[in-house]
């Protein structure tokens, strides 16, 4: 019996399982297929590719042929549509072949789309929001659960869950996700804070500085803090405003007082010399 050709460890890894286990519709079959009869799929996940290492992979084939097949499905009499294998089609054209091994596979639109983006996560790095757009995606148009996805390219459920938020940054900020100046830490910092201006604000003396995701983290707690202070100054009760006032009135220095919903604050005065602090002193002992 024929040994099945390997087809990397590119789904293999990802799944938990070997390649076979991915279970679409129709059959499979081996083929060498015309270049300029196939095109990529709209829905690749990867939107970037490095010219340099398609250089050093076509220079490869010029070498040593194409190792490993793509995998494409058929879309018409004589023209099919890539399902994984993009940068192997991409590298062939480029070292000059007309045809090119390939998989043929029968496959249903929504099995194409998750096979491409399980195929190319696990194949080449890619950056964390071409990840978090395919899971999107797949959400939108596959009509997946978290759960689904989480399931489908092994990862946990709230993995999924943090690259799906890093949408919610600023667009600069996702560029800047995208051109690996910030790594999720810093993202995922910067996500706790609800304020697009503040975000940007951190997110560009980060960029400025090089600073690391640990200061990023302690930037973005300070804000928090400081927003809290300012929201516990507004809303001081008026029978505590009051007491406030009355000391201040007393004391002819200025008092800050704050106190929380369940009576527990502090009090300070300020003075500017010794003889003021020591005035304060023996006013609050009469």
């Amino acid at each position: 019996m024929a040994k099945k050709p390997a087809l990397g460890r590119g789904l293999s890894s990802l799944l938990g399982g070997s390649a076979e286990e991915i279970k679409t519709s129709g059959s499979s079959i081996f083929d060498t297929l015309p270049i300029s009869s196939i095109e990529p799929n709209p829905d690749q996940p990867r939107t970037n590719f490095d010219e340099e290492a398609l250089d050093d992979l076509a220079e490869s084939i010029k070498q040593l042929g194409v190792i490993q097949p793509i995998t494409v499905r058929k879309i018409s009499d004589d023209k099919y549509q890539i399902i994984s294998g993009e940068r192997r089609f991409r590298a062939a054209q480029k070292a000059g072949l007309s045809k090119i091994p390939s998989y043929i596979k029968t496959a249903e639109d929504e099995t194409v789309m998750q096979m491409a983006l399980v195929e190319n996560v696990q194949r080449e790095d890619l950056n964390a929001i071409e990840i978090a757009l395919s899971y999107k995606a797949l959400t939108e148009t596959q009509n997946l659960t978290q759960e689904k996805i989480s399931s489908l390219v092994g990862k946990k459920r709230a993995t999924v869950s943090n690259y799906l938020r890093l949408l919610k940054l600023p667009a600069e900020i996702q560029l800047g996700i995208s051109k690996k100046q910030i790594d999720m830490a810093h993202a995922r910092a910067l996500l706790s804070l609800d304020d697009p201006q503040k975000q940007l604000e951190i997110y560009e003396k980060a960029i400025k500085n090089n600073l690391s995701s640990h200061t990023v983290e302690a930037m973005v707690k300070e804000a928090l803090e400081g927003g809290k202070k300012k929201r516990e100054k507004k809303t001081l009760a008026p029978e505590y405003a009051e007491m406030r006032d009355r000391i201040q009135s007393k004391l002819n220095n200025k008092v800050e007082l704050s106190c929380n919903n369940r009576g527990k604050g502090k009090i300070s005065i300020s003075f500017s010399n010794t003889d003021e602090l020591n005035k304060i002193i023996k006013l609050l002992g009469e």
